[in-house]
């Protein structure tokens, strides 16, 4: 099958996809995977290698080992570090920081950088229940409102967990879209468009705030007793050093950078251009930063959790890992297929989209089926093949598809999806609470992420 019959196939193959995933709670893995078989059976894929294509076996196998050749060690360094990080009260220190620089310039931005920053490493999942007591604090202290702290943490949070690579989907997405070697760029770039994304959750946190009242709020004006910020800090112990927690995030985007100015420099050149380049490259930089990891877990005097912590976050990552690992076999059966050729003689109104069109796909996945992450993996890989013919092949371009793929699994954020309930439960906001202050702020999110990214697209391309 080949032309438009085939785009019709896979349209209807992704829907089936969706509707297995939420409706049928087929884990993402077997849809994912189901989808790949489905379309190279319709597109004619041979079943066994020939003397010019490749069968299915051979394409499947070489779309699951790519994953895990570069990435999914990447991947699993950065997990290490956020896990790390989460159990040495690193996290909590880096949000101490944050909190003295800005608590008394604006309680609810204070929370959003707080979260931007720790969510780098951590999921945003964990980092706002590591930081929701900091919040609960903080309102006590300010008088401020609980709903619009509430939901700058979340919208901080989620920023760095859907644009900023450490966190697994923005790295798988790089690599899918042939920026594994570039991720510095990538970083850089997310840095970027992170800045309107904060500005419009700050107006929208504060707006929300002034609009709703909470169960945390009446029972603030019913004098009800709260933590303070001190105790907290007391139960907490004594804190790791600042810079000693910051090293892990900072040192990998240090040495990636150093190993980029290698590249490109005519200054630097024989076996030490060749050391900086081994150092910059993402998977060694990485490594290094969690050497700085084991060091702050050493300096905390937690050695003896090191074994499990590694336990957990590969019990933890090894779902995305093959999620992601699937995502490469869908995109390699899309390139093997005869879809990429037709898109090409047929780009004119795809490639009008731009990079509308990667924030669509990905935004109708994240609401069908919940998860950011696995919106992120199935968009990449569907988009893969497809850079060239659509206009977006340059690394800069690249870099922005990953942040409008990043952008669309920002909205919207409701019921099917888990951090809804954690911002909406741990906040102690209601339901319809949740879709009015937090649903309604991840599509403002995913809404300025887009605008911004396309603003910045038009002094780039």
């Amino acid at each position: 099958m080949t032309g438009f019959p085939l785009i019709i196939v896979f349209i209807l193959a992704v829907v089936l996809m969706i509707l297995a995933i939420s409706k049928l709670k087929v884990h993402p893995f077997l849809a994912i995977m189901g989808t790949a078989f489905l379309l190279a059976f319709f597109a004619g894929i041979p079943l066994v290698n020939t003397d010019y294509r490749l069968g299915v076996p051979a394409i499947i196998g070489a779309g699951f080992s790519a994953i895990f050749t570069n990435i999914g060690i990447v991947i699993l360094f950065g997990a290490l570090i956020g896990s790390i990080l989460e159990a040495t009260g690193g996290a909590f220190k880096l949000a101490d920081m944050v909190l003295k620089v800005l608590g008394k310039v604006s309680p609810t931005l204070a929370m959003i950088i707080m979260g931007w920053i720790v969510s780098v490493p951590v999921f945003c999942d964990s980092g706002f229940v590591i930081l929701n007591p900091v919040r609960k604090s903080l309102v006590k202290k300010t008088g401020t409102s609980g709903v619009a702290t509430a939901v700058g943490l979340g919208a901080g949070l989620y920023t760095s967990h859907v644009l900023v690579p450490l966190t697994p989907g923005p790295l798988a997405a790089s690599e899918m879209i042939g920026l594994g070697d570039n991720l510095l760029l990538v970083m850089i770039v997310s840095f970027i468009i992170s800045i309107p994304v904060v500005i419009a959750s700050y107006f929208w946190a504060n707006y929300v705030g002034r609009k709703t009242q909470s169960k945390e709020d009446l029972a603030l004006k019913n004098k009800e007793t709260v933590e303070t910020y001190e105790t907290l800090l007391n139960e907490k112990g004594k804190l790791p050093n600042g810079l000693l927690s910051l090293a892990p995030i900072i040192m990998p985007i240090i040495f990636m950078a150093i190993g980029s100015v290698a590249n490109v420099s005519d200054a630097i050149s024989g076996d030490f251009q060749r050391i900086l380049a081994f150092l910059g490259t993402p998977m060694i930089a990485l490594a290094i930063g969690l050497l700085f990891a084991i060091l702050l877990l050493y300096v905390s005097g937690k050695m003896a959790e090191f074994n499990s912590l590694t336990n957990e976050t590969l019990k933890t990552m090894g779902p995305i890992l093959f999620i992601t690992a699937a995502g490469s076999v869908l995109g390699r059966v899309i390139n093997e297929s005869d879809m990429v050729r037709f898109i090409e003689e047929s780009a004119g109104f795809l490639a009008g989209l731009g990079l509308v069109f990667p924030f669509l796909i990905s935004a109708i996945l994240k609401t069908a089926q919940g998860s950011s992450t696995v919106a992120m993996m199935i968009t990449a890989s569907i988009m893969a093949p497809l850079m060239y013919q659509l206009g977006l092949g340059s690394p800069i371009m690249g870099a922005l598809t990953v942040m409008a793929i990043g952008a669309g699994s920002m909205a919207a954020s409701h019921a099917n999806d888990s951090y809804f309930w954690v911002v909406t439960n741990l906040s102690d906001m209601t339901p319809e609470q949740g879709y009015k202050n937090w649903t309604s702020m991840s599509i403002v999110q995913g809404l300025a992420a887009i605008v911004g990214i396309v603003i910045f697209s038009l002094f780039v391309n």
